[in-house]
């Protein structure tokens, strides 16, 4: 081989390492990225007892008769709420791969007011677990939650819920026989 032929060789070879260098690093890259992209469902595809009797053993998490767990973050002072009051919290629901489906922050970040009666079962017995003040975290299992069917394409079926929940106030249901009292006039 002439020494021509050699340079425009060893031209052409440096030349065609470095977009191929760039297409190998591109290669690496998107598997990278396409692994990352799975390990949320994987996370989820984990069984809600499974992921919920590892969660148990977590340093100070409680669990309910219900198989409620939570664990307080900060012990409130005030009312504790029941089931006929109102309150108002801030809060943030997410899965267990992370992934937040609601909160006060994506809401305008004022907190929200709620029937105790009227959310679903795990967070209506999960508020009255709670004193004004209090901020805990909640693990709602999915048949306190939203079952078999999930919710709005956006809670798959079956998914444990998270909850991390400030009750900021209590307002109390009027009593009972209130409407039976007479009026000052």
């Amino acid at each position: 081989m002439s020494s021509d032929k050699a340079s425009s060789l060893a031209s052409i070879g440096r030349a065609m390492r470095l977009p191929l260098l760039g297409a190998v690093l591109l290669a690496a890259a998107g598997t990278t990225l396409a692994l990352a992209g799975t390990s949320s469902p994987a996370r989820l595809a984990q069984s809600p007892e499974k992921f919920l009797a590892d969660n148990e053993h977590h340093k100070g998490v409680q669990k309910t008769p219900s198989g409620l767990q939570y664990k307080i973050i900060k012990k409130g002072k005030g009312v504790q709420p029941k089931i006929n009051d109102m309150v108002s919290v801030e809060y943030q629901g997410s899965l267990t791969d992370g992934t937040v489906f609601d909160s006060t922050a994506r809401n305008g970040g004022a907190p929200v007011m709620m029937p105790v009666a009227r959310v679903i079962p795990g967070f209506s017995e999960a508020l009255q677990l709670m004193q004004q003040g209090g901020e805990y975290r909640f693990w709602i299992p999915p048949q306190l939650g939203y079952g078999a069917e999930g919710a709005g394409g956006v809670i798959p079926p079956n998914a444990v819920l998270i909850f991390d929940v400030k009750l900021v106030s209590v307002v109390p249901a009027p009593p009972a026989d209130a409407a039976s009292l007479p009026t000052i006039q």
